[in-house]
């Protein structure tokens, strides 16, 4: 399996660094690194949550946070913005923006695996203005389109 290098800084006493939970996963846990103890979550509320960890991203990757499926489904705690982008230039400590999609309480403890961070290679586009594009078969079909018969 090919792997890359991606240089991590802890900025908070107390911070994990990303580790993957299997061989094969694609996502390595990041945990909260908090001053609290515990952290609750009101239904509805989003909180932004410290990982106390900044990472230098190689050029042509990106991170990308997504929910750790465990405390999505049982908790209903996940990322407010479903996936979160760390470009490659951002320095800066990563926080998750998670949302308590429950209608009860919930509540994280320190170093509680949060979410798990995904390296992902991308590629930048050239937007180029045109007064025409190709016809296709779908043409302007919009959400559920693509499975009507």
């Amino acid at each position: 399996m090919d792997r890359i290098t991606v240089r991590i800084k802890k900025v908070r006493e107390g911070a994990i660094l990303p580790l993957y939970g299997s061989e094969y996963a694609a996502g390595a846990d990041l945990c909260a690194c908090t001053e609290e103890a515990e952290i609750r979550f009101a239904p509805g509320e989003t909180r932004m949550i410290p990982t106390g960890l900044a990472a230098e991203i190689p050029a042509g990757f990106v991170g990308l946070i997504y929910a750790r499926s465990g405390i999505a489904t049982k908790r209903g705690l996940a990322p407010a913005n479903k996936v979160g982008v760390i470009d490659s230039d951002y320095r800066g400590e990563i926080l998750v923006s998670l949302h308590n999609h429950s209608g009860e309480v919930q509540s994280i403890q320190q170093s509680e695996r949060i979410a798990q961070l995904v390296i992902a290679p991308y590629l930048a586009a050239e937007f180029v203005e045109a007064d025409t594009l190709e016809d296709t078969v779908r043409g302007a079909g919009g959400f559920g389109s693509t499975g009507r018969k």
